[in-house]
């Protein structure tokens, strides 16, 4: 073989090596790209309750109420829910609030999958309806997922998503190009499969400069959602994780009047 073909194939191999190589990284560490557990910021043992699911041990923040109205939230990847409790109770004050810590995060056991999330969900939602017959199912980012997945399956009053996105199949496949993510991603979060199953008024909140989830990946959602049942709602001058920090994100939360 000439000298330059063989330093050809060399190089070649070389490249297919490094390149299955980066794959298997990737494959390797997806979860950690995806998954952001947060450490409890303080003990809020007097609100918390725990639920057994597959034998993992699953907190929940929470906050009682009177009535028969109650909230069950699921936050973003790098979120602490326990601190997001104090906004769902300016906008739904008159219902209890539920807020799920994902597997590994502030206090839960295990590890955090799109199978451990979607079960906790249920699991959750399961426990609160059967005191709590009136149920607003809230997702935001990652926890939009979670959400819509729940009420596809479970009823709900309203269900609201906040930054939702269509599948983070399809964002990673944008975002890591180079490789076959649709073959190495294990928890796909697809969104779209599950909303026409849903049969809540839904509201979707997009941030007008939201740099994490493309509006095109939110759009998508919104059409494959019941067309009678979905509104989408662009808040303006908000990025991904500052919509939480406008004005009328609370009112937007809490829905007409």
């Amino acid at each position: 073989m000439p000298t330059l073909a063989r330093s050809i194939v060399i190089l070649a191999a070389i490249a297919t090596v490094m390149y299955l190589g980066c794959c298997a990284v990737l494959f390797a560490v997806q979860r950690s790209l995806i998954y952001a557990p947060q450490r409890r910021a303080y003990d809020d043992a007097d609100t918390t309750v725990s639920l057994a699911v597959d034998g993992e041990r699953v907190l929940v923040s929470t906050r009682s109420a009177t009535g028969s109205d109650a909230v069950i939230y699921f936050g973003g990847n790098a979120e602490d829910v326990a601190q997001t409790v104090p906004t769902l109770q300016r906008a739904f004050p008159d219902s209890a609030i539920f807020a799920l810590h994902y597997r590994g995060y502030n206090g839960s056991s295990g590890t955090p999958s799109e199978r451990a999330l979607i079960a906790d969900g249920l699991a959750l939602y399961d426990f609160v309806h059967g005191k709590y017959p009136h149920i607003v199912v809230i997702g935001r980012s990652l926890g939009s997922g979670v959400a819509i997945h729940v009420a596809s399956l479970r009823t709900a009053d309203r269900l609201v998503l906040v930054t939702p996105y269509d599948s983070l199949q399809t964002i990673a496949a944008q975002r890591f190009s180079w490789f076959p993510v649709r073959w190495l991603l294990l928890d796909k979060f697809d969104s779209w499969r599950y909303a026409p199953h849903v049969t809540a008024p839904t509201l979707l909140l997009a941030a007008e400069y939201d740099e994490v989830i493309p509006r095109a990946s939110t759009d998508s959602l919104f059409q494959h959602l019941p067309r009678t049942l979905a509104t989408l709602i662009v808040v303006p001058d908000a990025g991904h994780n500052t919509i939480s920090d406008t004005t009328e994100y609370v009112q937007l939360l809490r829905g007409p009047p």
